[in-house]
This record gives C-alpha cells, structure tokens and sequence, in this order.
C-alpha cells in the first residue's frame, strides 16, 4: 500500500503522480465510498486556494464523491481555516481543501477536515490509501450524489472572524498594511480589518491563477515591510496562499514571526487569566530566548514536532488553547479548530489596542537568541542517524555553543529539504555552525 499522505495531507507538483486529474478523481471516490461505509448520507464540501489548477482538482474530486454516491457542496477560493469552519457549519461529513498552502502555483495538494472541524486521523487516512488501491466502482444512477454552490461562505466566514475580536474595541486609531499573497484571503481580509475599523492598505490581492505566493506574502515579507515604512503604517499583516499562516510587521518595518505573535497573545491572555491550563504548545523549531521567555513568565511550554498537526495534538493532549509556529501557523483552539492566520491576527490587535502599546513595543518583551536556518536541497532520501560527517560537525558545534545554544537538524515533511537550524547567543558563532553543518549535506 503506497503512503501518500505526509505531515499536512497529499501535495507535490501538478501533472506528476500523484498530482494528477485521474489520482483526484481517485481519491474523491476512496474518501467518498470510506464516507458512505461509515455515515448516513454523507456530504462533503469543497474549497481551494487560487492556483490555476484548483479548477482542474475540483471538478475531479467532484465527479470522485458524486460518484461514491456522496453530496458535494462547492465553496469556491477560500482560506483553508474557513473550510474547516464551513464544514461544521453546513453539517458536512468532512471539508475538502485544495491547496499547497504557501508553495508556488506550480505545486498543489488536499487535505481533509472532520466534521468537528479537526485535521483526518491517521486511521481514517490509512483507510483511505487501502481503499486507493481498490477498483473504483460507481455506485448505480439512482444514487449519484448532487452538487450544489454555496453562495453565502464568504459572507459567514467574514463574520465568523469578526465575532473573534473583542466587540467592546474597535481598529479605527490603526493604519494597517494588508499582503494577501494573491491567495485564498484576497476578497476576504480587507473586509474582516475595514468592517473593524480599521484604516487599510491592502496588496498582493489581485489573483491570476499564477502569481499566489510569488515574492509576497507569509513566505516573503520584503515588500510588505517597504510599504509599511512609505505608508508610515502602525502595523503590517502577511498571510500565506491558503490564510493559515501569520507574519506580521510593526512600524519600523521589522518583522514579527509566529512565536512571537503566540508570545504577545500568551502573556495578555495569561494577565486576563485566559490561557487554560497555563500551557502553550511550540515545536522543536520554537527560539530558546522565547522559551525562556515562557519560563520567566510561570507559562508551561511544551515542545510539539514540527507541523501545526503535531502542535494541535500536543494542545488536545495539554488542554492548552493557545500554540503555533515560527513560520506562522498560529491556533487559537478557544476561537476556531485550525490555524486560522485572520483569527490570529486579530488576537495580536487586540492585544495592541487593550495595552496601549505599538506592536514593537510588545515584540521588545520576548527576546530571542539569533538563529540560522538554511535549507539543503537533496535529491534522494538521507538517513541523518548515519551520516557520520555530519555526526562529527554536530558534535563540535554543540560544544561550542554550550547551554546557551543548540542544533536542530530534520528532514522536511512536505519538500526536499534538509532543515539546519542553529541558535545561540553569539550570532556569528550561529552562523559559521550551521554552514559548516549545512556544508556536510551538500
């Protein structure tokens, strides 16, 4: 049985296997007919991302389910966050997202949420790749599914994120850049900030199928930090193509990343004595100057493998309602099931407007120590436990960084990639370290 499933659902490039129309007409009929086994007239609803081969994987996975006999509910462009809203909301047996989240147009994917709004489990997954290797067998006339068009989503998900915000405040004494990645968030954010109050500016929010993640966005904030700076703005806002990863930019153009913007969010909530079980979630990726930070303030931390899947596990296991990543992908379990980059957003604006200070201000109260992060591109799998140059040069650099650093070497779950991370206090140390760890690989 082939496993086609990988850390955040099934992606790689467009036209290569298993990225294909007849693989997606497929699958819709695996995970319809797995439906129809387990449920009672079984529905499904359908979002994307805007790349120009959703329409493609759309209409395949729409004949897949119509033919397991399963309705279909099509949402159109929409953030993978307000899928998994919808899903509940429309009583759906599971929400369908195709996207690739914030890889270029060239890539695509899916992924699946539960009717609770949560990722698959592994089991409904392991289910799905055995019935992949099945014949595919269309259920009789009389019982092919129908498909209908939700009109009214992106009217309900807008007001879903506002209802997130504090109702007692508004934005109006904020200037606030806007980069939607030419995404999924394109006709969705600049209402959710201006209905707030809020003074606008948005970019990147003009969609060609193409141009989705190109040099903007969550994955690339140069630009929004120029304009935030011309526009002598307060604050930016990055998102990813799918509106699931968070990246702001206070107005000095700096950047601030997700554990930081989880740090902000986490020492308000902890003062409003709102952060349930005192717990947030990072992974092994989050900066030890902000884990230290955590320690300082009496919050448990607790350390997630890599991947907003993995995080969520660990918050559901911790009852904590607050964790997330440095690239962006924030959860707030108190207000929505998934990372939601919207959602999160407002959490950091609340947070400016109730303390009364910039956003600068807040990043200033979390220190973090310097970190180095190179990518190794690879061309076939590596066995890191066996590579025994990198052993050694690992073995080396943690001795000289000492307590006040650390290494962290894995394998990419979704591209390939070899992740080098290096942290530590002395910034050129960190630097030459992860070189010489990255010169191993190469």
């Amino acid at each position: 049985m082939v496993n086609y499933f990988g850390t955040d659902g099934i992606r790689g490039e467009v036209g290569i296997e298993p990225i294909t129309a007849d693989f997606f007409l497929k699958l819709g009929w695996a995970v319809g007919s797995f439906l129809a086994q387990n449920h009672a007239n079984p529905s499904v609803v359908i979002g994307k991302d805007t790349r120009v081969s959703g329409y493609l994987f759309e209409s395949a996975l729409e004949a897949g389910f119509l033919s397991a006999g399963v309705d279909v509910g099509l949402l159109g462009p929409m953030p993978t966050p307000a899928i998994a809203y919808l899903t509940q909301t429309y009583g759906a047996t599971v929400g369908v997202v195709i996207s690739a989240s914030h890889n270029n147009f060239q890539d695509n994917g899916v992924k699946f949420f539960s009717d609770k709004g949560f990722k698959l489990s592994d089991q409904d997954q392991k289910d799905i790749e055995k019935r992949l290797s099945e014949p595919m067998v269309s259920v009789s006339s009389e019982n092919i599914g129908k498909a209908v068009r939700h009109e009214q989503s992106l009217g309900r998900y807008i007001d879903f994120c506002k209802h997130s915000f504090d109702k007692d405040i508004d934005l109006s004494n904020l200037n606030i850049v806007v980069d939607c990645a030419n995404g999924a968030t394109y006709h969705i954010a600049e209402n959710v900030f201006s209905e707030l109050g809020a003074n606008i500016t948005i970019i990147n929010n003009q969609p060609d199928g193409f141009n989705i993640n190109l040099n903007c966005g969550a994955t690339n904030t140069k630009k929004l930090q120029e304009v935030v700076l011309e526009k002598k703005a307060d604050l930016g806002i990055a998102f990813d193509g799918d509106g699931d990863r968070l990246m702001m930019v206070d107005s000095q153009g700096e950047l601030i990343d997700g554990d930081e913007s989880v740090f902000i969010i986490a020492k308000a909530w902890k003062n409003q004595k709102r952060l349930t079980s005192n717990t947030v979630v990072g992974t092994k990726m989050t900066n030890l100057g902000v884990q230290h930070g955590y320690q300082n303030l009496g919050i448990n931390f607790i350390e997630a493998d890599v991947g907003d899947r993995f995080v969520m596990e660990q918050m559901q296991k911790h009852n904590s309602i607050l964790g997330g990543e440095g690239s962006g992908h924030i959860i707030c379990l108190n207000q929505a099931t998934s990372g939601d980059a919207i959602i999160a957003a407002l959490q950091v604006l609340e947070v400016v407007i109730k303390s009364g200070k910039t956003l600068s201000e807040l990043k200033s109260e979390v220190q973090k120590y310097p970190q180095v992060l190179i990518d190794v591109k690879i061309k076939e799998k590596v066995d890191l436990s066996q590579h025994q140059a990198l052993k050694e040069t690992q073995s080396k650099v943690e001795s000289a960084l000492g307590e006040f650093g650390r290494v962290l070497i894995r394998a990419s779950g979704t591209e390939p990639l070899i992740r080098v991370m290096v942290e530590g206090k002395n910034l050129d140390l960190v630097q030459k370290s992860a070189e010489a760890l990255a010169a191993t690989l190469n």
